[in-house]
């Protein structure tokens, strides 16, 4: 598929529209799951929705969308880049204070929200002189606007929908939308993205999946569809025309994934580690005959993956730990499961060549907001899990003299919002400098450090704090951690301690020595101490992709980091 062939994102989805047949359904929420859209009922919707959001803006106008993953979201979307918007997806997890900032920055004449939680929010920030339009996916009681259109209304309509000119004027060139990254290190930016930047990451996505795309696709959806990455993977379903499934939540996921079977899944590297800790603790209480069939899936799959030379009496047993163990591992997900991508962040190898030699395929790609938002990716036919993979032929990647990764190409974003002089920092000559460092292994690319990340010792010497709590969450006796130490003489830690499993003291120091020993002598762990609340989206300790906000917590426990020296 030439996805270089499209003007914009919509000329894609109309032309895919037209080539499905449209009693098929494409959109199901599994949350509400008698909730289903078929491709004409879909396409009926992002006209008529289109239409109603036209009548009260112009070309280039921003329209803010706040909702949960669910069908009406993918049709928001494009019915705001349909009427000549440009679409501000927003966290549902943001504060009533990000909200107002988003808000104040882009100025919206158009707010989409899912439902009365969504709503209140932000009802008491909103300049309503302001705002022409506020739409609702399920209705808002006593909301006394003179322009609010709730969308159910739309979807129940039972007579026909009005004549819609689906004329599309927008190029490649022109904003989609503008996503605010997630703040890990202060207020977000609003990244703008093109039709085409998007578009070129799209034909980068299939491409790399064509050998496993298939009539009947099936995608599981849950990463929040307000981050790019997951944004951009709803326009590579659309353009395999593949059935959408929307999660419920974090939590009913793998239950979710056993109930629709999806053939592809993305996500970052939380929950690959969640994952990963939970079956191995099942291997781990597995006796007689099962235990030795676990331990040979893992060990002879790793093998396999790392292109080892088996005897013999490997592949027989190898094979047997096919038609069992890993068999009832693909049975679990859902039996379809082609491969996993993982994003977002670094995925540890440990856990990568893991769910590899159980039975789970598992690409490693890397990206950033402002990339639209992949870079690169492992393809499926060659694996190189410590690596992020071979760049898409959309973008130019270049190593700096420093180390720095910089990018190059129609995937990169026209700029930040309102932000030019931050713009001009990181777009150089065309060239966007990504702030991660990284080299290139028989062209493969390795990310090796981040620079905004990087503690420096005293000495001089670079320590990547990402490497040492990987080491540390890999521990069945912690779940989260963060390490501090910029400029100190050593290492200190703040731990939250997997709540399942009783730990003293004593244990405790203990498994940090252990841990050390894999750790050089600048990256060793002297002191830490524990909490018992753990990181969140919801206590603003996370980003919705599951990352550290590095900064705030720090903050937080500011003293008790420094006491640790003190002592």
């Amino acid at each position: 598929m030439k996805l270089n062939n499209y003007n914009n994102l919509l000329e894609l989805f109309f032309d895919q529209y037209e080539k499905q047949d449209k009693n098929n359904i494409f959109l199901i929420n599994l949350g509400n799951p008698k909730h289903k859209l078929s491709w004409e009922k879909t396409y009926l919707l992002v006209n008529h929705l289109s239409n109603q959001i036209s009548k009260d803006i112009k070309l280039g106008d921003r329209c803010v969308l706040i909702s949960e993953n669910r069908p009406e979201w993918m049709i928001s979307d494009l019915a705001i880049m349909l009427a000549g918007g440009i679409s501000v997806p927003s966290y549902t997890t943001y504060t009533t204070k990000d909200y107002e900032y988003i808000i104040k920055d882009c100025e919206p004449s158009v707010i989409i929200v899912s439902n009365n939680i969504q709503f209140n929010k932000i009802k008491n920030i909103l300049d309503y002189k302001k705002i022409k339009k506020i739409i609702s996916f399920d209705r808002i009681e006593n909301l006394k606007f003179q322009n609010y259109l709730c969308i159910e209304d739309i979807i129940n309509k039972k007579d026909g929908f009005e004549n819609f000119d689906s004329e599309i004027s927008l190029k490649r060139s022109d904003p989609a939308c503008i996503i605010y990254t997630s703040g890990t290190q202060g207020n977000p930016k609003g990244v703008i993205l093109s039709h085409g930047g998007i578009l070129s990451n799209c034909e980068g996505g299939y491409e790399l999946l064509k050998s496993i795309i298939s009539k009947d696709m099936k995608f599981l959806t849950w990463l929040p569809l307000s981050h790019s990455y997951e944004h951009t993977v709803q326009f590579i379903q659309i353009a395999v025309g593949a059935k959408v499934f929307y999660a419920e939540s974090i939590d009913k996921l793998l239950k979710n994934i056993s109930d629709c079977s999806p053939d592809i899944m993305t996500a970052v590297p939380r929950f690959y580690q969640n994952l990963y800790q939970k079956i191995s603790s099942a291997f781990s209480k597995a006796k007689g005959i099962k235990k030795f069939l676990v331990e040979n899936t893992v060990n002879l799959g790793s093998k396999k993956f790392n292109r080892e030379n088996m005897n013999i009496k490997d592949k027989i047993v190898n094979k047997i730990c096919d038609m069992t163990v890993r068999s009832k591992i693909k049975k679990q997900f859902g039996g379809s499961l082609k491969t996993f991508v993982s994003g977002g962040g670094a995925l540890d190898p440990e856990i990568g060549i893991f769910l590899n030699s159980i039975g789970l395929p598992t690409l490693q790609g890397y990206g950033l907001t402002e990339t639209s938002p992949v870079v690169s990716c492992n393809p499926i036919e060659d694996i190189r899990i410590d690596t992020v993979g071979i760049p898409f032929r959309c973008n130019n990647v270049k190593i700096a003299e420093d180390g720095e990764i910089l990018v190059k190409g129609e995937n990169v974003m026209l700029g930040y919002w309102n932000k030019k002089a931050e713009t001009d920092k990181v777009l150089v000559d065309g060239w966007l400098h990504t702030g991660d460092i990284g080299k290139f292994v028989n062209g493969f690319l390795k990310i090796t450090d981040r620079k905004k990340d990087i503690l420096i010792t005293p000495g001089g010497d670079n320590i990547s704090p990402v490497k040492v709590e990987t080491a540390l969450n890999n521990s069945n006796y912690i779940d989260q951690s963060l390490v501090y130490g910029d400029n100190k003489p050593y290492l200190v830690a703040l731990l939250v301690l997997n709540s399942e499993i009783d730990i003293n003291e004593k244990n405790l120091s203990d498994e940090i020595e252990k841990i050390n020993k894999n750790l050089t002598k600048i990256e060793k762990i002297k002191k830490f101490f524990v909490i018992k609340e753990k990181f969140s989206i919801e206590n603003g300790m996370m980003t919705p992709t599951l990352k550290l906000k590095r900064y705030k917590i720090i903050n937080i426990y500011k003293n008790n980091f420094e006491d640790l020296y003190k002592k």
